[in-house]
This record gives C-alpha cells, sequence and structure tokens, in this order.
C-alpha cells in the first residue's frame, strides 16, 4: 500500500511542476539531487517564510555566512575525522547501502543503538534492495564530508549549518552587548556525501537547512522567562524511559516534564516546544507529530540531552524532521582550543564562562515532502475532483483568476484585478479551457480561492469567489476583494459569512 502511493505521489509530484529528479535527469540524474520545478518551490519559499516568522517573532536573529570552509575549521568541529556513516556493499552488484537505513527500512528497529555484531546479525538475512544478492558480511564506513579547493587549500562543503553558525560568535556577543541569552539562525545549503540515498527528499546530498541556536549561561538554564509563557502547553512527549519499557508517549505539560527531569532544564523545554510549534505553524496535523527522546546509546557523547520531532508520514511512517540537542559548551570550546581565540561571556560578577548551546536543527525539503505526503488525496484523483488540501496559508499559489471567456472586457477586467491582488498574494491567471477545467486544475495545484469575472461584473463591480474544498461560491464585490481575501486566508472569517452565497 505504501509503495503503491509512494508511487503516485511521486507522479503527482512530478507532474504539477513541485519537486523533479534525480537531477539531470536528462543524463541519467545523480542520487541525493532534486529541482524545485515553479509550484515546489512556491510551497518551499512557504515553508522558508513560516520557518522566519516563528525563529523572528520568538526572538532569533537570521544570518547568512560562508557554504565554504577550510578544512581547520572541520579538524576543530570534529567532523573531519569522525563525521561519518557505516555502509554495506552487494557481493553481486557492488551497490552500496547505509547499513542504518536499511535496516530500519525493512525490519522497524533503531539501528543507532545496535553494535556492529548485531548489525550484521540483521545483515545476514537481508537481500540487496538492487538485485536480490547476498550482501557481503563486512561494515565500512564513508565521510560524509564533500572536499574540494579553494586557491589550492583544502576545503570542504559544510555538512550542516551549525558549525558555521558559531564561529562569528564574538561578533555576536558585541552585537547583543554581551547580554546572554541570545539567538540566532540561518537557513541555507548544506552538503553531504551520502552513500544511497533514498525516500526522494527524506535524504539528499545537497539540502536546505534551517537551524537556531540559543547561546545561554548554564547557570540560568532553569532562570528562563519565556519558558514561563509556554509551561502550560501539552506535548506529545516519547521519553527514553517509556521506550526502553515499549510504553506509549503521553501527551504532557511542559512543567510536568520538567518536574519529572524528562527535560533537564526550562530552557531546553521551551526550545523543544518552538521546534514543535514550527511544525504546527506550517499547518502539519498534531495527530501527526511525535516528540521522541534519544535513548542513551544513539545519544552524542557532547549532548546533555537530545530529541527529534518525528512526522507519521503515509509513504514513510515516523520519520525524523528535527533534531533539538543541548550541545552543552563543546563547540566554542572546539574552537576556541584550535583557533587560540578566546570564545567567552562575562557574569554581571566578572567571572568569565563559555556559554551552552541550545539547537534546533531541521531541514526545508522534508517538511515540504510532509505536507505533499499529507494532504495529497487520490481518492480525489480518481473521484475527479479535489485533491490537494494544503493548508490554505501554505498554498503555492494563493488565488487563481479566471475570466470566464476570452472577451476583452472580461480580460481587461480580470488584469485589473490581477494588478491590485498581486501585491499581496500569489496569483494564477489562466484564460485556456472551460471554467470546469481551470477550476480542477487550481484544484490540483492546492489554490484555495478563484476568482471568476464575468458579464455580471461589468454591470456591478462583483465577481464569483469559489472556495477549493468546499467548492461553495460566494459574490464578493471588488472593492472589497482583497480585504475579503486576507481575512479568509488568516482564517478571521468563514467563507459563507464573506459575501453573497450563490445557490
Amino acid at each position: 500500500m505504501k509503495k503503491e502511493f509512494l508511487k503516485d505521489l511521486i507522479s503527482f509530484i512530478q507532474n504539477k511542476g513541485l519537486i523533479w529528479g534525480p537531477e539531470p535527469e536528462i543524463y541519467g540524474g545523480l542520487a541525493g539531487f532534486y529541482s524545485y520545478g515553479p509550484l515546489g518551490k512556491l510551497l518551499k519559499n512557504k515553508v522558508e517564510e513560516s520557518v522566519r516568522r516563528i525563529f523572528q517573532s520568538n526572538g532569533l536573529w537570521e544570518l547568512e555566512v560562508p557554504t565554504i570552509l577550510p578544512d581547520k575549521v572541520w579538524k576543530a568541529s570534529g567532523h573531519l575525522g569522525s563525521f561519518e556513516d557505516k555502509l554495506v556493499e552487494c557481493s553481486k552488484c557492488n551497490a552500496k547501502f547505509r547499513i542504518d537505513k536499511l535496516i530500519e527500512e525493512k525490519y522497524k528497529v533503531n539501528a543507532e543503538v545496535l553494535s556492529n555484531k548485531e548489525l550484521l546479525e540483521y545483515v545476514k538475512k537481508t537481500k540487496c534492495p538492487s538485485c536480490k544478492g547476498k550482501l557481503k558480511e563486512e561494515i565500512k564506513t564513508q565521510s560524509l564530508m564533500m572536499k574540494t579547493l579553494v586557491a589550492g587549500k583544502e576545503t570542504s562543503l559544510r555538512p550542516e549549518t551549525a558549525t558555521t553558525t558559531y564561529l562569528p560568535y564574538k561578533r555576536f556577543h558585541d552585537f547583543f552587548r554581551g547580554k546572554l541569552p541570545f539567538g540566532v539562525f540561518q537557513i541555507g545549503k548544506a552538503y553531504r556525501n551520502e552513500i544511497s540515498p533514498r525516500q526522494h527528499v527524506i535524504r539528499l546530498r545537497e539540502f536546505t537547512q534551517a537551524e537556531g541556536q540559543i547561546f545561554i549561561d548554564k547557570k540560568e538554564k532553569n532562570k528562563f522567562e519565556k519558558y514561563e509563557l509556554i509551561k502550560e502547553v501539552k506535548l506529545p512527549l516519547w521519553t527514553a524511559k517509556q521506550q526502553e519499557k515499549n510504553q506509549k508517549l503521553k501527551i504532557i505539560k511542559l512543567n510536568q516534564a520538567v518536574k519529572n527531569k524528562d527535560i533537564k532544564s526550562k530552557a531546553y523545554a521551551w526550545c523543544v516546544w518552538l521546534a514543535y510549534e514550527q511544525f504546527i505553524s506550517m499547518g502539519i496535523p498534531e495527530k501527526r507529530i511525535r516528540l521522541r527522546q534519544h535513548l542513551p546509546k544513539e545519544k552524542a557523547f557532547y549532548a546533555d540531552d537530545a530529541w527529534d520531532v518525528e512526522i507519521n508520514l503515509n509513504s514513510f511512517g515516523w520519520t525524523e524532521v528535527c533534531g533539538v540537542h543541548d550541545r552543552t559548551d563543546y563547540d566554542l570550546k572546539q574552537h576556541a582550543k584550535h583557533s587560540k581565540i578566546e570564545l567567552i561571556a562575562r557574569r554581571e560578577s566578572g567571572e568569565k564562562f563559555v556559554p551552552h548551546i541550545l539547537e534546533i536543527a531541521f531541514g526545508t525539503d522534508r517538511p515540504v515532502f510532509s505536507l505533499l505526503d499529507i494532504f495529497y488525496n487520490k481518492k480525489a484523483i480518481e473521484q475527479g475532483k479535489t485533491m490537494f488540501k494544503l493548508p490554505y496559508h501554505m498554498a503555492p499559489i494563493d488565488v487563481s483568476i479566471f475570466p470566464l471567456l476570452k472577451k476583452p472586457k472580461l480580460v481587461s477586467l480580470a488584469n485589473k484585478i490581477k494588478d491590485d491582488l498581486e501585491k499581496e498574494f500569489i496569483i494564477d491567471f489562466d484564460i485556456s479551457g472551460s471554467i470546469g477545467k481551470r477550476y480542477l486544475r487550481s484544484s490540483e495545484s492546492g489554490t484555495p480561492f478563484a476568482v471568476t469575472i464575468d458579464f455580471e461584473s461589468l454591470e456591478d463591480n462583483t465577481v464569483t469567489l469559489r472556495d477549493r474544498d468546499t467548492e461553495k461560491q460566494i459574490r464578493v464585490e471588488i472593492k472589497t476583494l482583497k480585504e475579503t481575501l486576507i481575512k479568509l486566508l488568516n482564517n478571521e472569517i468563514k467563507f459563507e459569512k464573506a459575501g453573497k452565497l450563490i445557490k
């Protein structure tokens, strides 16, 4: 069922100009590289605008820094020597596979907590996904770093945005006048030499990350003012203790999780909430989201705590889309050691300290795919009706504009309306085909509202406004159309109350 759904979903994604690839298609494609088509890029823009809005409204400031850095940086961060994945090869076709993902996909286990010996036990009973041949019972490793030369010097493309965020710390410290905590974030490209990227844009070699970093005094983690505003919020938390006892997750208040010491500090609890809020704000249904704490064996050695945001996809089941980490003072200490530059802050007493870093790390490709996966509806295709019911505020195109016929007066008025509305909205202007076919194309693109200009519009300055999901229609005055659409897209008014209902 999932394979059939994924096949149909990818066909839809390609045909509607959402995502194409692997690219370059005309040369056979290279796994892990995809292009966003016209609709896909608009959707990705909406996702990234949502990320910016949530981070900025919660006090984080956006940065943009280089994506290529000298290898001495990556040596200091630990990436150059240890950022690698385990792989296994096919004895017949020589295909390579990332062993943890291969095993997790087939056996639904958490491979990150398994030893090499345990991994090999699974390898013995697993066939090559490509040719069904026997896999070699040998585990190898592959560096995930993508290397290059800049002016003859060894450099690497960044595998995540986090390290590049830490390097200007002294500049942040000055900008924020030495007052901690402060937060920054980046949205930008990262690169990983993945062994065998699969699952469409869930696993890529070139991808877009959106990472927020909070710099904080260790002694202030449980004196975090913003926590007081959200401490009563209930979240679907699946703790390490629950997982070890095979218990289900519980929906509990954050202050209870802090009291139980499932979450170690108030500042970190706030970060967990903020990560969750990112995906809720994109329109991912609450019932599809859970927050899973890392088990002790899978947690990074420097992390004091680590939780993942996971989304239950129709195609791949529970899928990690975000990581929230308390990285302590590891990163700044490492870069201070290797750069010989002091990276510190001072308390009011004058005492020096190295700030801790709380991280919210995710990409924008996975939430884009999640929206496509969740709101694509094959059954509706078979019925010839609406099939792509994205949350209205996340739709690639906000409004379609249709002159009823290709009559000069109708087209002229439609163009005037378009010129006015496109100052506020993403507009699709379509004059080809019957009005029924245009409504269907609009719905297939996920566009929430369609505006039709007809002969009545020439007489009384009203238009027909059609709702994507209900297919209901109302008449709205042209002079109030923009204001009405803003209210509808912001869910400030019900459609039936926005104009005169056409029966």
